[in-house]
């Protein structure tokens, strides 16, 4: 039987992971990473967009039909390429005004670690939550799940931001949130990044609190550090966010940006790609901020870095956070930090104002007070950047969350197998 010193055949599962926008694919990259370093046999499976991972990590492809890509989104391909019944449901889902992702992906994966059911001692579900993952625990597989955050949360905001038909296609996109709930509710243990997180799975999804565990996540310190020998830009601001997702506050933080831009010389990069001709594309126009405003895309982590530690101030301006990878890389980064007071944002950034200042989400006029402010005040960005560093120090590594993240598989074998382990350790 694998125990805590010995090594563990793990499959990571994770239904969409791409590398450089949204939390789930740095978190399969980074876990995956500290995991085989620490003498586990990892292997990803994955659906597209395929994640970047580093060596000694495998990588094996459960291709969807990869409806939502950057090149053709919403297309199908000819009925030809279509190969099964789950490629069907896929469509279909689809042409319905679905998202069919978590489902589909649950059920090829199912089908996956059936067949191969002797290659693994573990399997760890990132945030897929759909029926197969129920069939997977059936087969008698331990499992672990992590979940980042509630969907529901990020429904509820769409849902009320959006006007007229646009309601009805938002609840139809985020249909798939019920089946997360409903097989949440049946997975122990869960793993969640922050307390705020756990008390929010607890009471949108019904999640026993029992069978919640916080494991904080990490930052790539290698790639994300303070740079003491580059200059700063003056009056540049970074945002690491989805652009169009309102969920982000990237509106809010542009609206702002056209207030400092009245009284100050200032820039704004955000990290995303937006949709042209989308929302957050037009509001650019509508505030005559294309000279200010730029948006990068597909950088990696130590360009990613360098962009962070240029800048006088980061911004996170989201409704919601489960946790924030965004923020702890600003703040390992060294730059200070101007984000919402919402989610689990103030418990990761610690006491406002020693690394962060906090504004309520939404209001324009608050976010560009205190990022005026702390971009007058070079003493305090300087304190409020070595905070931040020496938080993240204490905090956030990569190799906390796999020590610990194996510990929990460790006590999952024990309970799938009828053994009492000892209490796992937190952290």
């Amino acid at each position: 039987m694998p125990h805590a010193d010995r090594p563990l055949r793990v499959a990571l599962l994770s239904y969409r992971s791409k590398p450089h926008c949204g939390g789930q694919g740095v978190y399969v990259r980074h876990l995956s990473r500290e995991l085989a370093a620490l003498g586990h046999d990892v292997t990803v499976l994955s659906g597209q967009p395929y994640p970047e991972l580093d060596a000694g990590v495998r990588l094996d492809e459960v291709p969807s039909l990869d409806l939502y890509n950057d090149a053709a989104p919403f297309k199908a391909p000819p009925l030809r390429q279509w190969r099964d019944w789950i490629d069907v449901l896929e469509v279909a889902t689809m042409w319905t005004a679905g998202f069919p992702e978590p489902l589909t992906f649950s059920l090829r994966a199912l089908r996956e670690l059936r067949r191969r059911r002797g290659e693994f001692d573990v399997v760890h579900d990132n945030q897929t939550l759909g029926y197969g993952q129920l069939g997977i625990r059936a087969a008698g597989l331990p499992m672990v799940t992590t979940i980042h955050h509630p969907i529901t949360v990020d429904r509820r905001i769409e849902v009320e931001q959006a006007t007229g038909w646009q309601r009805i296609s938002k609840r139809r996109w985020y249909s798939f949130v019920g089946m997360q709930g409903r097989v949440a509710r049946r997975l122990d243990p869960v793993l969640v990044p922050s307390r705020s997180s756990a008390e929010d799975i607890v009471r949108e999804f019904g999640v026993r609190r029992s069978a919640v565990d916080v494991v904080p996540l990490g930052v790539d310190t290698g790639s994300f550090h303070p740079r003491p020998a580059a200059e700063r830009v003056p009056g540049r601001l970074v945002c690491v966010a989805s652009a169009d997702s309102p969920l982000k506050g990237v509106a809010t933080l542009l609206r702002a940006t056209a207030k400092l831009a009245t009284e100050r010389d200032v820039s704004l990069t955000v990290v995303s790609r937006p949709t042209p001709g989308g929302p957050t594309d037009r509001l650019v126009d509508e505030l005559s901020l294309r000279d200010r405003v730029s948006f990068v895309s597909g950088i990696d982590d130590g360009e990613l870095g360098e962009l962070l530690a240029s800048a006088e101030v980061a911004v996170v301006p989201s409704f919601y956070e489960g946790f924030s990878l965004p923020a702890v890389e600003a703040m390992a980064s060294g730059t200070p930090l101007v984000a919402s007071r919402a989610g689990a944002i103030p418990e990761v950034v610690g006491p406002e104002g020693e690394t962060a200042l906090l504004t309520e989400p939404g209001d324009p006029e608050e976010l560009a007070a205190a990022v005026g402010g702390l971009l007058d005040d070079p003493a305090r960005r300087r304190a409020m950047g070595a905070a931040a560093w020496n938080r993240v120090q204490e905090r956030f590594t990569w190799r906390a969350v796999a020590e610990a993240t194996a510990r929990r598989y460790t006590a999952a074998i024990d309970a799938a197998r009828g053994h009492a382990g000892e209490p796992a350790a937190h952290p």
